[in-house]
């Protein structure tokens, strides 16, 4: 059967070919293959075309025109006849409409993304995007406050520069819980079509193309996270889409990189020992590739100066060197950072519902007090008999970590000290075989430090440092060996019923979301920085009958992505309609998502030692959209630790 085909078309035609639109550049009879083709009847015709749909625009493509079916020419539309004349409002809708499509690259006053966006926009939000048509090259650090709009910032920054003909491909690289997200705003709000670059999507252009495909090089906008970016194949493929070497990287490749909550690419440490990690390594192949730079980030400067000054390194090094104080007048050139504290309305009333802190008075127990002074005790032993300088770094790690564990739950200080014991018991034989320096151990540590997506990588991060740790420590000691034993035996009592901390939150959650024993509309997001603390909060509340009904839900770092957005949607739907009303979440969960819909109160079980991690946790609600006059965020201390701080406190300070 032949195929039919229309006759080819003329250079300068408009053509669809593919379902897409293109204009016809240039027209040449076929010289491959050698043999007509079969079943095609006539002169075959190497059409070359380039893009005109605004989300490919110049992007060539070559076919042999017999070949393509359903491909076809379109008519060439003449000038309507006028029949009268329209309304002046028309007519001025019209212009407007003409203005406001006729974006000039020269033009620095005319802003566009702001109406060609589904979005509510707020004043302070222009602030990138006019910046950003002002730069010859866009190097920009936006680092608002936590619930700012961000990501909102970011895209009309990336649709004025594709409107402007200055970008065409766009990368987003963002944490992994963010990529849908991503994917639904740019998609929802400004028009932006976005494919998510990961293991699904390379299984399936591979049984689609073939196996040698580069997921790199199939869509000019992509999203992908930073740790499966940082691993060796995609970054390996990412490479070959790149300039050989001996080959000029002008022009670039890319035009816009967009990276998502950048201080997590930032180098961990501090002084000579902040090394770059794997997400930095990886970020530094990618940054000097892209013609426009956009790094978001609430969180931008962790206390660390090496730390801050590499991340704006990555962001422009014309401007800032690692290591190196920047320049203020530098700074402010690039980056854009507001504190909702300075935001106010016209009226000069505040623009964001206040945070109100309130604690959580827990009434410890003996026996908790006494744990306590256990570890204290035996830090102390421990701190003391240090034979040098590594074991003393090593010890005071270890030590912090279980106290860490301790204030958190008996479940989480149970599975650490069980380890750190494990550890004790082979660090003769293991101490013998290899013995890290203080270098290779500050860098474990480090990797601690980081924050992590998933929380299984975490804890197996600290279970590595731990156990390296336990290799420059010394025999234990007698007296040592008793105190172990006295908080394992607590430990193991403790494990399997709620402390005095657990059953003041359920005191809490009995008068405020379930008060008489029927629920109430309002919600709660509980935040703990372990997994094993999550676990074991929800069994004890399952226990006293708040999870039945999926009134009580966990989000947790590595958890499938399918079930964390249907958790989001139900956590943000409206109460009448989901019944969701207690959520348990982890530190690996804090970071981008939208809770603010529905809840306005937030409990912290325990306070987290980095406070950008308190930061992010408290941005779930506490951000643009919040609908509650105040934002209520809880924590927990010591009975009378308010009123016995506050003595030494002149009135009025």
């Amino acid at each position: 059967m032949a195929v039919v085909i229309s006759n080819p078309p003329e250079q300068g035609q408009l053509v669809t070919v593919r379902q897409r639109r293109f204009v016809v550049t240039d027209v040449a009879k076929s010289s491959l293959p050698a043999k007509p083709l079969p079943n095609v009847h006539g002169i075959q015709h190497l059409i070359s075309l380039a893009s005109v749909e605004d989300d490919a625009l110049g992007e060539e493509l070559q076919v042999i025109w017999e070949l393509e079916a359903g491909a076809r020419v379109e008519e060439r539309v003449a000038l309507p006849e006028p029949t009268g004349l329209d309304d002046p409002e028309r007519l001025d809708a019209f212009l407007d409409a003409v203005r406001w499509g006729a974006a000039s690259t020269a033009d620095v006053k005319s802003v566009q993304a702001p109406f060609r966006s589904g979005i509510e926009i707020e004043d302070y939000q222009l602030d990138p995007v006019v910046r950003a048509i002002q730069m010859p090259r866009v190097n920009l650090l936006v680092a608002d406050d936590v619930g700012l709009g961000k990501t909102i910032e970011a895209g009309m920054v990336a649709l004025e520069l594709i409107v402007r003909h200055r970008a065409r491909r766009v990368l987003v690289v963002c944490p992994a819980a963010l990529q849908i997200q991503w994917q639904e705003q740019m998609r929802d709000k400004f028009g932006l079509d976005f494919r998510i670059v990961d293991t699904t999507l390379m299984r399936e252009l591979r049984r689609k193309r073939g196996i040698h495909v580069n997921p790199w090089a199939h869509f000019p906008r992509l999203i992908t996270s930073i740790d499966f970016l940082k691993r060796e194949r995609p970054l390996r493929l990412f490479r070959e889409t790149l300039p050989a070497e001996g080959e000029s990287i002008y022009p670039r490749r890319y035009d816009v990189l967009i990276v998502d909550e950048a201080h997590n690419c930032a180098p961990s440490g501090r002084g000579k020992y902040a090394t770059d990690s794997l997400r930095t390594q990886a970020l530094r192949d990618l940054v000097p590739h892209f013609e426009h730079k956009l790094f978001l980030t609430a969180t931008p400067h962790n206390g660390y100066i090496e730390s801050f000054s590499a991340l704006l390194e990555l962001l422009d090094d014309q401007r800032f060197a690692r290591g190196t104080l920047p320049d203020r007048k530098q700074l402010g050139a690039v980056m854009v950072r507001r504190l909702k504290s300075e935001l106010k309305k016209y009226d000069g009333t505040p623009r964001f519902p206040l945070r109100d802190l309130k604690p959580l008075e827990v009434p410890y127990t003996a026996d908790e007090k006494a744990v306590h002074a256990l570890l204290r005790q035996y830090a102390k032993l421990r701190l003391t008999g240090c034979a040098d300088q590594a074991e003393k770094f090593a010890s005071e790690f270890v030590l912090m970590t279980l106290k860490k564990r301790l204030f958190s739950s008996p479940a989480a200080f149970t599975a650490t000290l069980a380890q750190h014991e494990k550890s004790l018991r082979t660090a003769v034989r293991r101490r013998a075989a290899a013995r890290p320096t203080i270098g290779i151990l500050q860098r474990q540590l480090d990797r601690v430090e980081e924050e992590y997506a998933d929380d299984e990588e975490y804890e197996l991060a600290t279970d590595d440092a731990l156990e390296s740790a336990s290799r420059l420590f010394r025999e234990t000691t007698d007296e040592e060996a008793g105190l172990l034993k006295k908080m394992r035996n607590w430990a193991g009592q403790a494990t399997f019923q709620p402390d005095t901390k657990c059953a003041v939150l359920i005191d809490w959650l009995t008068q405020n979301i379930r008060p008489g024993g029927k629920w109430s509309t309002d919600r709660v997001i509980i935040f703990t920085e372990y997994r094993a603390t999550q676990n074991w909060l929800h069994e004890r509340l399952a226990l006293e009958g708040f999870s039945g009904d999926d009134r009580l839900m966990t989000l947790y770092g590595g958890m499938d992505s399918d079930k964390r957005e249907r958790i989001k949607a139900a956590f943000q739907a409206d109460p009448a309609v989901s019944k969701v009303r207690i959520l348990l979440a982890t530190d690996a969960a804090s970071e981008g998502i939208d809770l603010q819909n529905h809840c306005c109160r937030l409990i912290h079980y325990e306070i987290p030692w980095n406070p950008n991690r308190m930061e992010q946790r408290n941005g779930r609600i506490d951000r643009h959209g919040q609908r509650a006059r105040k934002v209520l965020v809880y924590h927990f201390v010591g009975q009378g630790f308010q009123r016995e701080s506050s003595r030494d406190i002149p009135v009025g300070e």
